[in-house]
């Protein structure tokens, strides 16, 4: 909901002890000293509490948001999707729903018309994989907006005309008048509960103070302003209504004013005494913690012969069931010869291994996005399509008859904000779901720029709010232009709290990383679930490694004993004492580089491959240069411009922390990502393999 009228719902009616407001206004923490947290404003507050209502318990949960109007909405359609899920109610894909849980969003009425994601959210609601069996919709239709007045503000007839996108049904009421809106509420919830679809309630009421309560709204409004101030409020008008009825007295009234100011007189006095309770990790989040302030590691090793049954159900299907020759061919076959002949392993096949061993351990997995079934770049092939009836096959749902857990495939409607704000709410729903939500390309994330700005990288600073929700970002450069080229790495390492200055820990607000092998990120997806802690998790995804020879890992590297390595020292054999040059990078690149010196015989250079970027795996840094304690000259290499990529944020860690200075190769800064011109990129990519080799 949004923040005007917030305060009241949660102390009026949701029951918050008014002296956590009176602590949170008098400037304190509304955290206990024991949290890792900044805080927000008191407008952001929330409660989850059961209440009991005509004779039943019905726990009520608000959710956190920012300040970007509508943001949240989708947030806690994810919410109430995973609700569902952890109740197991309802059925799996189209149709997610039980009798026992509703989500209900609250509106303002220049922001339900004005902010776009109110549009993606409500074509979200009819669609596979999203619905959540309806929304209760409330528009607090003040007319007014925050300055703009309704023709200003909207070019539609009503705050409410966006629910035409869908068909849904609006009750239109007036809110002077509090029986006739708990009328409409009562007629809204039984066409939800009976038809499982969204519905709007258009309140008409007015705002009494300006936008906020210090604003003198005259400024800018002064004629409704006129109106408002000579016009009495909502609760004066019905009480003057009951007293008609004979239902109250002068003196009821008068007392049930003066009960509620003494007691919120007596919350104020208890603001000097009142102290924070760890409110936060409860329920179902009990048993998880926050992040360590120390580096941890994590055997997320599976046996050999359960990863080889795995992967082999991982392309099993009915039979009769007609697969594309392709498929058969590049995606079955293939992975079942690999796994037969203990051949390396590629991408597609790593993931597939880690999303089954994690179903068979006891967690749900989600993974969404355009196209995501298949895969971007035709990889991934998790979904699979019966070629004449069209019938769709997940085989990692079918390993076993015993099995409980599913593995969910959204392929995504055109969106992105919205979108990735619905993963967010599964992922802070329960711990004990993956969800993965994967860009087309890596700069499309760039859509849901609030999302991650405001929630994902700091939900757990400002409200101890964790998630484990997992950004797939298809990152390289190929010459597919601008667009096409960059996930814009650095914008997420400049939004990391990771220090310039002091060691880290695994508490950053997020992990950042970038790996080179289909182990690694096996391990990375696995080490998500596996931990007693939940981080989001930025993966530098693929695209040319997907099917890159060198690109691949052996069943060895992800059995038992095995783990994510934030760094990858040299493989090629090379003498660590003849050593005069160490090339850092990370990423794709280390392929192109290692090739080439290969080719040209480079013996006195090694490249060390950064797979982990955030939290700066210094103590890994310490002990590569320990043992090249001959090299002289540390190169950074990239293939990004200089203004982008890793290297702002590696040169003064590495320089700070590590005590070593270190030199720049890569593109010359740019506006854009990456250029359009074949001939340019060609000369470009030629330039950043082959120059650091040659500085000094």
């Amino acid at each position: 909901m949004p923040h005007r009228g917030r305060l009241n719902l949660l102390t009026g009616v949701l029951q918050l002890p008014p002296v956590k407001l009176f602590h949170k206004l008098a400037g304190n923490s509304e955290f206990p000293p024991s949290a890792k947290a900044t805080g927000d404003v008191i407008s952001h507050l929330i409660t989850s509490i059961d209440i009991e209502l005509s004779g039943n318990e019905i726990h009520v949960t608000t959710l956190y948001n920012p300040s970007h109007l509508e943001a949240v909405n989708p947030v806690s359609m994810g919410k109430t999707r995973s609700r569902h899920l952890s109740y197991k109610q309802g059925g799996y894909g189209n149709k997610y729903w039980g009798e026992e849980i509703v989500n209900i969003q609250v509106h303002g009425d220049g922001a339900v018309m004005g902010q776009g994601i109110n549009q993606e959210s409500v074509l979200m609601s009819n669609l596979p994989f999203f619905q959540v069996g309806g929304s209760i919709h409330l528009i607090v239709n003040n007319q007014l907006a925050f300055t703009t007045p309704p023709e200003h503000g909207r070019g539609t007839l009503y705050a409410s005309d966006i629910a035409k996108i869908i068909s849904a049904p609006v009750i239109h009421v007036n809110g002077d008048s509090p029986k006739d809106v708990a009328k409409a509420t009562r007629l809204a919830i039984k066409y939800q509960r009976n038809f499982r679809k969204d519905i709007f309630i258009d309140m008409n009421c007015y705002r009494f103070w300006g936008h906020n309560e210090l604003d003198d709204p005259n400024f800018t409004n002064p004629i409704i302003y006129k109106v408002i101030k000579n016009r009495k409020t909502v609760p004066d008008k019905y009480a003057e209504t009951l007293l008609k009825e004979g239902k109250i007295s002068e003196e009821e009234i008068k007392q049930i004013v003066s009960e509620h100011t003494s007691w919120l007189n007596s919350q104020l006095k208890k603001v000097d005494s009142y102290q924070p309770e760890e409110e936060y990790l409860k329920r179902q989040w009990t048993g998880y913690s926050q992040a360590p302030n120390a580096i941890t590691t994590w055997n997320t090793g599976v046996q050999i012969d359960l990863l080889q049954h795995i992967g082999h159900k991982s392309v099993s299907v009915p039979e009769n069931f007609n697969l594309h020759p392709t498929i058969l061919k590049s995606h079955i076959q293939s992975r079942q010869k690999k796994l037969s002949e203990n051949l390396s392993l590629d991408w597609s096949t790593c993931e597939a291994l880690a999303f089954g061993s994690l179903l068979l351990q006891g967690f749900n997995i989600r993974i969404s996005g355009q196209d995501v079934g298949r895969g971007t770049f035709s990889h991934r092939h998790a979904m699979l399509v019966d070629q004449d009836t069209g019938e769709v096959y997940i085989p990692l749902n079918n390993m076993s008859e015993e099995q409980e857990k599913k593995l969910e495939i959204a392929n995504s409607f055109l969106s992105e904000e919205a979108v990735l704000g619905f993963e967010y709410g599964m992922s802070i729903e329960n711990p004990k779901n993956l969800v993965i939500w994967e860009a087309q390309f890596g700069d499309f994330f760039n859509g849901a720029q609030i999302q991650i700005d405001t929630f994902i990288t700091s939900g757990e600073t400002k409200w101890m709010q964790l998630s484990g929700l997992v950004m797939l970002l298809p990152h390289g450069y190929d010459g597919a232009g601008p667009e096409h080229s960059s996930c814009r790495i650095e914008r997420f390492l400049q939004l990391s709290d990771s220090s310039e200055t002091h060691p880290d820990g695994e508490d950053v607000n997020m992990h950042i990383a970038n790996p080179t092998t289909p182990a690694q990120y096996f391990h990375l997806l696995r080490r998500q679930m596996i931990r007693n802690y939940r981080k989001p998790l930025i993966v530098v995804a693929p695209k040319t490694l997907l099917r890159l020879p060198e690109a691949t890992s052996p069943l060895t590297a992800i059995q038992p004993g095995t783990s994510f390595q934030p760094i990858l020292d040299d493989t090629w054999a090379i003498d660590k004492e003849k050593v005069k040059k160490v090339i850092f990078t990370s990423g794709k690149h280390y392929y192109n580089l290692s090739k080439y010196r290969e080719e040209s015989m480079i013996k006195d250079t090694a490249i060390i491959r950064f797979e982990e970027l955030c939290p700066f795996p210094l103590l890994y840094i310490q002990n590569i240069i320990t043992k090249y304690n001959r090299a002289r000259a540390f190169v950074w290499s990239q293939e990004e411009p200089q203004n982008m990529g890793a290297w702002s944020y590696i040169k003064p860690r590495f320089e700070n922390l590590a005590g070593r200075k270190i030199k720049y190769c890569g593109r010359k800064p740019i506006a854009a990502p990456a250029v359009g011109i074949g001939k340019i990129h060609k000369e470009e990519a030629e330039y950043v393999i082959t120059q650091p080799f040659q500085m000094k």
